[in-house]
């Protein structure tokens, strides 16, 4: 290793300050929602975690150094209806519903909102934001109307609770004049109006940036395949690529857009052709996006094997005639736990918020699609399932945190686990069993036992509290000349048999950490994280603890 390498690390070495902490037991929070109703996301009797070897009827297992997508977030999908009921609501109970729903601290900190280009079949009446016949240059374009009344305010709201939240955005039909039929419902886009269209969605990103609320990503259209619903439009998965490939993407990306993802096909689990043909063929694409109306949920992980892009989760209704305890087990099943484990990297149910009566929606809207809060009067509101749904893992996954390994012994206890940037652990699992299960969940070397009553979900949440060995003083950092290699050897002050090395190299004049580490005296490292630029966790095992190090840029 020449000299100037070297310096390199000592220099940059100088700027990084190294702990090493052991982790000991740990307290875990359950969280419970049961079929019956007499627990709704409600906190449990802490439990500890230790060297637990009590008997248990399933055992989950954690393997954190197995790691899977990144989360995007969880939420719903704001209708322009669900954007009218909650501002009925008074100026006192309108914050608190927020607060509740979006405060990262007190609330359910949902991260993803989901919103109609136009009006969604829950929207009191059909709209779009340019109905001038052959204005292909949007003149005419404008968002006055429901979405100015209603939907703009409501978001500036959000954005002020959590001005970290992503917004996808999804047309359920073009302009009339741009369609087949002229009609709302049905027909597809025209051929000479590709290149319109897409000014139409440019124009509307400029419109809501406008307005001080950033459009995080884009889906050419809801339920592509469905031409029944009202509002609605056809897209085959030729129209659809043609459209993005040819006409989307590039107006995107000379608008200066090209940092809002575009995702595929958005519609049903039983078609993988559609969103694997756009995905493969579309230089634009990011992913696609599924519900699941009809399909097996392991569609998700079907198209990302087959095209190596992302798979996002984006809607999926309970209906005001459904049955708490049912939906509760299929939705965890499928949707939470199914979703997540299939790759999903956002997961969202479908309607925020109506009124008692199941308003508001178009005439041929959906009349059963019940939102995550009900809307009573201007004084109140009633929470629904999917407000439980979603706050068992909103509550407590965060944008940023990985899915990680995780296996269930029984097949009456179905799981997914995820780590969160702060390193804390939420694990969601669901006894579909009859009668109550005794849960043990296994991870590192430490082990806790919890009962689970009948048809309950259950998210547990910890967070690591490291017991501090000592920091590692900058001459305790060692540079070890090894030709061909850049390594850094990190120790424990006064035990000189509880070492490793990190292996390093340079990129683009930085020094960056291989993922192929080397490692000495019986010492692994098992994970690295790049956790923020030049900032670097490193979990190392090693003898009888689990050694974190730290690398902060100071």
């Amino acid at each position: 290793m020449n000299n100037q390498i070297i310096r390199q690390i000592a220099v940059t070495a100088a700027l990084l300050s190294i702990a090493l902490i052991s982790v000991t037991s740990q307290t875990v929070t359950p969280w419970f929602t049961s079929g019956d109703k007499t627990r709704l996301l409600q906190q449990q009797t802490p439990v500890s975690f230790g060297t637990s070897s009590n008997p248990a009827n399933v055992t989950i297992t954690l393997d954190p150094a197995t790691t899977y997508q990144t989360m995007d977030g969880f939420g719903y999908t704001l209708t322009e209806g669900s954007a009218e009921v909650i501002s009925s609501l008074d100026a006192t109970q309108q914050a608190l519903l927020l607060n509740e729903l979006f405060n990262k601290s007190t609330g359910l900190g949902v991260s993803v909102l989901r919103i109609s280009i136009g009006a969604s079949d829950l929207s009191p009446s059909n709209y779009s934001y340019n109905e001038t016949a052959g204005d292909i240059a949007m003149a005419n374009f404008s968002l006055s109307g429901p979405d100015l009344n209603y939907l703009v305010p409501i978001l500036k709201k959000v954005l002020l609770i959590n001005p970290d939240i992503k917004i996808l955005a999804t047309p359920w039909t073009a302009p009339r004049w741009m369609k087949t039929t002229g009609d709302w419902v049905g027909g597809s886009l025209k051929t000479n109006y590709y290149a319109a269209y897409a000014t139409y969605f440019v124009t509307y990103l400029d419109a809501m940036k406008a307005q001080g609320i950033p459009i995080w990503a884009v889906t050419p259209q809801n339920e592509p395949e469905n031409g029944s619903a009202e509002p609605s439009m056809l897209m085959t998965s030729m129209e659809e690529k043609n459209f993005i490939n040819n006409n989307l993407g590039p107006a995107m990306a000379n608008a200066g857009y090209s940092g809002a993802k575009i995702i595929a096909f958005d519609h049903n689990c039983n078609n993988t052709a559609y969103p694997v043909d756009v995905l493969n063929n579309s230089l634009y694409v990011d992913g696609a996006a599924f519900h699941l109306y009809a399909g097996d949920i392991s569609a998700l992980t079907t198209v990302k094997n087959a095209t190596g892009k992302n798979v996002y989760f984006t809607e999926q209704y309970t209906a005001s005639t459904g049955s708490f305890s049912g939906d509760l087990a299929w939705h965890m099943q499928n949707v939470l736990i199914g979703a997540g484990n299939n790759w999903a990297k956002t997961i969202l149910e479908w309607n925020l918020a109506n009124n008692a009566s199941m308003d508001p929606h178009t005439p041929g809207g959906c009349s059963t699609c019940q939102g995550a809060v009900t809307i009573t009067n201007s004084s109140s509101y009633t929470r629904n399932l999917s407000f439980y749904l979603i706050g068992h893992l909103s509550k407590f996954v965060v944008a940023g945190a990985v899915r990680i390994k995780s296996t269930s012994s029984g097949s009456n206890i179905q799981v997914s686990a995820y780590e969160n940037p702060d390193r804390s652990v939420a694990v969601l699992a669901y006894n579909s069993n009859s009668g109550s299960q005794t849960v043990k969940i296994s991870w590192n070397s430490l082990a806790m036992v919890c009962t689970v009553p009948a048809s309950t979900a259950a998210t547990f949440v910890w967070k690591p509290t490291p017991n501090a060995i000592s920091d590692v003083p900058l001459n305790q950092i060692q540079l070890s000349p090894n030709p061909g290699h850049d390594i850094i050897t990190l120790k424990v002050p006064g035990d000189e048999t509880n070492y490793t090395t990190i292996r390093f190299s340079t990129l683009n004049g930085k020094m960056v950490l291989n993922q192929s580490i080397a490692a000495t005296n019986g010492v692994t490292i098992v994970n690295v994280s790049n956790l923020a630029n030049g900032i670097y966790l490193i979990r190392i095992d090693g003898l009888s603890d689990h050694l974190y190090g730290r690398f902060i840029k100071q």
